[in-house]
C-alpha cells in the first residue's frame, strides 16, 4: 500500500523507557501490537488499511526498532508501554495483537487496561494435542543471549517455535534479512517469557471483559487454529473466526474488513 510514511513520535513508559510509535488515519483508536521480530514497520500496512475507519498505532515493542530498554525485563513493563500509548491515543483503544503480541495484549487487557475492544491474532498457545510436543525454550534462549550468541538463539527460535526444517534455516542465515532478525534476537527472551513456554491462561482471560475476537489463518498449523478457538473459548463472550491467508498471516485487505465489523459493529 502507498502513501506517506508516518511521522515516528515518542511516549515515556512508567519505567521511563522511550517507546517509538507512528500514528495513521483518523476515527477511534486502535493499537497494532507486533509479534516476534514485528515492530512498527511490520504493521504499516495494515495501519493503512485501517486508516479510512481509525486512528492506527503501531510501535516498536521494548528493545526494538527506536525504543529502548530497560532491565531486567518484565512483562509488567511491557504492559507498562501499552498503557502509556492508550495514553497518548487518548485514554482508551481497541488492540489488535499478533501471535506473541497477541498474548501481550491479552495480558495487558486482563490487568484492567482501557481496552474498548480485543483482537487476537494467533496466539501461540500449546493446547489439545500440542500440548508437550514442544519444550520451552526459554532457559535456553536466556543462556544464549546471555553468551551473545543471537545466532544460536534466533536458530533454536526458528527451529523449535516456529518449526522450519535445518535446511531452511541455513539458507536465511545466507541472506540479508539474517543480520535484520539477529539485531533483534534478545528481543526473543521477551516473546518466550510473555507467551510462559505456550502455556494457556485459561483463568486469567476468563476475567477478560472487554469484547474479544480471537483470528486464524487458514494457511496455518492446525495448533495455532486450535489456539486461537481455545482462546476465545477462554474468554467470557469470546467469539473465533477462521480468515483466509498464508502461514500465520492474513492480508491486511482481508483483515482490515473484519477488524472494522468488530470493533465497529
Amino acid at each position: 500500500m502507498s502513501g506517506p510514511t508516518p511521522v515516528v513520535e515518542q511516549v515515556r513508559s512508567a519505567d521511563g523507557t522511550p517507546i517509538a510509535f507512528e500514528r495513521s488515519g483518523a476515527g477511534p483508536a486502535v493499537i497494532l501490537v507486533g509479534g516476534a521480530f514485528g515492530d512498527r514497520h511490520t504493521t504499516r500496512d495494515l495501519a493503512a488499511a485501517l486508516a479510512p475507519d481509525f486512528t492506527a498505532f503501531g510501535y516498536d515493542r521494548r528493545g526494538r526498532g527506536h525504543s529502548g530498554d530497560t532491565a531486567p525485563y518484565e512483562v509488567g513493563r511491557e504492559i507498562d508501554d501499552l498503557a502509556a500509548l492508550i495514553a497518548a491515543a487518548g485514554g482508551s483503544a481497541a488492540v489488535y495483537g499478533i501471535s506473541s503480541g497477541a498474548v501481550l495484549a491479552a495480558l495487558a487487557t486482563a490487568q484492567g487496561l482501557p481496552v474498548t475492544g480485543l483482537v487476537l491474532f494467533e496466539p501461540p498457545f500449546k493446547v489439545g494435542t500440542h500440548v508437550g510436543v514442544h519444550k520451552d525454550i526459554t532457559p535456553q534462549l536466556i543462556e544464549l543471549i546471555a553468551a551473545d550468541d543471537r545466532d544460536g538463539a534466533l536458530e533454536i527460535f526458528l527451529s523449535a517455535s516456529v518449526g522450519l526444517p535445518a535446511e531452511q534455516i541455513t539458507e536465511m542465515r545466507s541472506q540479508p534479512m539474517w543480520a535484520g532478525l539477529t539485531a533483534v534476537a534478545h528481543t526473543l527472551v521477551y516473546d518466550a517469557i510473555v507467551t510462559a513456554g505456550g502455556r494457556l491462561p485459561a483463568d486469567l482471560l476468563a476475567t477478560i471483559t472487554a469484547p474479544t475476537l480471537a483470528l486464524d489463518s487458514t494457511g496455518s498449523p492446525q495448533w495455532l487454529r486450535d489456539a486461537s478457538r481455545a482462546a476465545a473459548e477462554a474468554v467470557p463472550g469470546g467469539r473465533s473466526v477462521s480468515l483466509d491467508g498464508g502461514y500465520h498471516e492474513v492480508p491486511p485487505t482481508t483483515l482490515a474488513p473484519v477488524l472494522r465489523e468488530f470493533l465497529l459493529g
